[in-house]
């Protein structure tokens, strides 16, 4: 077997670098000749390939040239004392410091492959995938990045060795947030993985659940941030009525003497239908794959709305049937 390389995600372009830093193309050709702040990946073709860390830094470099620094003087400096120079300009300059993802740490062979098909699932994280299983991980190679937020692994057979690998793997990471991805397994064991706080899931995934269990961590990071609180953070809302009991609500009516529980079922239902077009919506390029993350968020929080006004004209005809 050769050597297992970290790969990371998401990758910009260089136009979409471009939009996102305000500087434009040939601009940053010119800082990657001459300071060497260029893209840490190229193509066998030579084609440019930016990742996260590439991106923020140049959005701390772009921020401070618009600002009036010379960019010759600060070519060679470090993230942090680019954020330094940004917050010593006041509260308005500190607003252009870009916020940092999660970092996730995703584990498996076919899982690697699965997700470069449902990309849509990573935009708001920063990825490291390792496409090798759980005994082949060498903890080593993911030393020299740093703080990993979490973990999503995929473990094909789930048993009592595996187990074990999940909770080396969690010490050496030191993090508890750990998805298990499994395809076979027996209650006791997930049972005994969830009293230990992992969550887990059949492979492949739910790309809907996948994408609310990885905001859930953006969740986490950013109230560890003291950006803002859990509550005021969109989280994933699962589903209150199956089809059948849509079906049989928009049959009723309401204490309200109107039609309210038809036309709410129906729009709970092509909700519903449209949250899952969205989560599944294929992408050409991460800008894509953002614009329809937050598309699928919308739909799936104004579906679960919806339902909690279905619910309250069901009490509704609950009451006056008991009446």
């Amino acid at each position: 077997m050769g050597a297992i390389e970290l790969q990371r995600r998401p990758l910009y372009s260089i136009g979409t670098v471009a939009r996102l830093t305000g500087v434009r193309p040939d601009t940053l050709r010119v800082w990657e000749r001459r300071y060497q702040l260029g893209a840490s990946l190229k193509t066998p073709s030579g084609r440019r390939l930016f990742t996260q860390a590439d991106l923020e830094h140049l959005q701390l470099v772009a921020a401070l040239v618009a600002s009036g620094t010379r960019i010759g003087d600060i070519a060679s400096s470090g993230r942090r004392t680019l954020e330094v120079l940004l917050r010593s300009r006041g509260k308005g300059a500190q607003s252009d410091i870009p916020v940092r993802k999660p970092r996730i740490l995703f584990v498996g062979d076919a899982f690697c492959n699965w997700l470069d098909e449902h990309q849509g699932c990573l935009v708001h994280v920063d990825a490291l995938l390792v496409p090798c299983t759980p005994s082949q991980l060498d903890i080593s190679l993911v030393d020299a990045v740093g703080r990993i937020d979490g973990v999503v692994v995929e473990c094909g057979s789930l048993t009592v060795s595996t187990r074990a690998l999940l909770g080396a793997l969690a010490a050496a990471l030191d993090t508890s947030n750990i998805l298990v991805l499994h395809r076979s397994s027996n209650a006791r064991l997930l049972d005994e993985l969830s009293q230990q706080g992992y969550t887990t899931a059949s492979y492949p995934p739910d790309p809907a659940f996948l994408a609310c269990h990885l905001s859930l961590s953006v969740a986490v990071k950013e109230a560890s941030l003291g950006m803002e609180t859990l509550g005021q953070l969109v989280q994933g809302k699962s589903r209150l009525f199956n089809e059948r009991e849509l079906s049989e609500a928009g049959k009723m009516r309401s204490a309200l003497d109107c039609e309210c529980p038809r036309h709410i079922s129906d729009l709970v239902h092509a909700l519903g239908a449209f949250e899952e077009y969205s989560a599944s919506c294929s992408v050409e390029n991460w800008q894509d794959a953002s614009v329809h993350a937050c598309i699928y968020t919308y739909t799936m929080q104004a579906r679960w709305l919806m339902e909690k006004s279905l619910m309250l004209v069901l009490e509704a005809h609950t009451e006056e049937s008991g009446a």
